[in-house]
């Protein structure tokens, strides 16, 4: 039985575990690329250091957007294509896939480095935090090819159904990344620039590993030179799915640059060495429902791509059950354990400290809600359905969260930046739970009488 009857005919439970837990491991330890750059930061550098990671924190997000947004869509449709048994179809979507992973990437390097110091200062860079900030985006920046080709065609691995390799690629470039900080920080004495390079450094090791594995035969999906030549159908299918969670990311960049200038403002440097810190602890306890996440999109790819939509609704409800009990489990951690969570990146700075555990306790106060919301996101990028996908997937942020932002801190200061991303959460999944219902009825009709793939209308993916 090959990866395809697998998917299609084991049980979702043990299915589900099989492709979430690599998806997990390998997303926490992905995650430690930024957390592990503030820790190290934080201990060699200080709070300047931490805050400087912060500023430029919208800027890697935007660069990750890029790669979301062509690694998403292209795992969504690769996922379907096999499902439907087009292995070549398959093949020239993860061709052009690879292709857009270079050339958008290059674009915004240029562009960034065209106008670094503008950027830097919309981002929030004060005087004090401008020569750290400048240091580590620049060399973060300059390397963010590696970054993209290494994240996005990793996706394609886990679209064609190997999970394992996708959390070795992630495990090989993190632990590189934790080594190489050590050295480059408390050895060499490299600083900020040290951080930045051993990033770097672990990125293109991952992105050569990926790179290996395409060209080895391995896989199952075959990247072939003749499906590197753009395709505009095949772009435009990659790049509408993928929309949705580069919206997001998009969105989220936006977000943190009128949450940084609102900090400064507000809070000064200590308050954005606060919310880099917040965002680390978050990032940690986040990817976890990710990984479900991700390890669900090709089970339900596949499988509403063959018809089979009953397995499709188990394992959303699986997923969702999954994730929404990690979710709860970082919320007790950070409700237990805030001062050692925190005292990871501020060791011996009390005003931080201090402000990072209030900040925290106040923020991530609804944490316990976004596991649901995320896996319900998920769904509808793994189906295909774009326009419901970025609906959702903006709904957040754009909706919720930057127009709080704007408004709160008028009325309560700091307390008013806290207090936006319960609010948003709680919002954020009231919409959610509402378009999800209007879906399983829909979803529960083509139970009843399922098309033929013959039959089935490019336009639903």
């Amino acid at each position: 039985m090959d990866r395809s009857d697998h998917i299609l005919n084991d049980k979702i439970g043990s299915l589900l575990w099989k492709f979430s837990l690599p998806a997990i491991v390998g997303m926490v330890v992905n995650s430690l690329y930024n957390v592990v750059d503030r820790i190290f930061v934080g201990r060699g550098v200080g709070s300047l250091g931490i805050a400087a990671t912060t500023v430029a924190f919208p800027i890697m997000t935007l660069m990750l957007a890029v790669s979301v947004l062509i690694g998403v869509g292209t795992t969504a449709l690769i996922s379907i294509r096999l499902g439907q048994q087009k292995q070549e179809e398959a093949e020239q979507i993860a061709g052009n896939g690879m292709a857009l992973l270079i050339l958008l990437p290059a674009l915004l390097i240029l562009l960034f480095f065209a106008f670094s110091e503008p950027i830097l200062i919309a981002c929030g860079a004060g005087p004090e935090v401008m020569p750290y900030a400048r240091d580590f985006a620049l060399i973060i920046v300059a390397g963010g090819v590696f970054s993209s080709f290494g994240m996005g065609a990793n996706n394609f691995i886990r679209a064609e159904g190997n999970p394992k390799m996708s959390m070795y690629t992630q495990i090989l470039g993190a632990v590189a990344n934790v080594i190489l900080n050590y050295l480059f920080i408390f050895v060499f004495g490299w600083g900020m620039r040290g951080s930045a390079i051993a990033t770097v450094s672990a990125q293109l090791l991952a992105a050569l590993w990926v790179f290996a594995y395409f060209y080895s035969g391995r896989s199952l999906v075959k990247i072939r030179l003749r499906n590197l030549r753009p395709r505009w159908p095949v772009m435009t299918g990659i790049l509408a799915i993928g929309l949705a969670p580069f919206g997001l990311q998009l969105a989220a960049s936006v977000q943190q640059v009128i949450l940084n200038q609102s900090l400064v403002k507000y809070s000064g440097e200590v308050g954005l060495a606060a919310i880099g810190i917040v965002f680390s602890i978050a990032t940690l306890l986040f990817m976890p429902v990710l990984g479900v996440a991700q390890g669900a999109q090709p089970i339900i790819g596949f499988n509403y791509g063959a018809g089979q939509y009953d397995r499709v609704r188990e394992t959303l409800k699986t997923a969702i059950f999954a994730g929404t009990a990690i979710s709860t489990l970082g919320y007790l951690a950070v409700r237990i354990w805030p001062q050692q969570l925190v005292g990871l990146f501020s060791q011996g700075d009390t005003a931080l400290t201090e402000l990072t555990i209030h900040a925290i306790m106040v923020y991530m106060a609804l944490i316990w809600l976004v596991g649901y919301q995320v896996i319900c996101s998920n769904y509808f990028q793994a189906v295909g359905k774009a326009r419901q996908a970025i609906v959702l997937s903006l709904s957040r942020q754009v909706l919720f969260f930057i127009p709080l932002l704007l408004i709160l801190p008028r009325f309560w200061g700091v307390e008013g930046i806290w207090r936006a991303a319960p609010i948003a959460d709680f919002l954020a999944v009231a919409f959610t739970s509402m378009m999800l219902y209007f879906e399983m009825k829909t979803l529960g009709k083509q139970a009843a009488s399922p098309p033929t793939l013959q039959s089935r209308d490019e336009s639903q993916e």
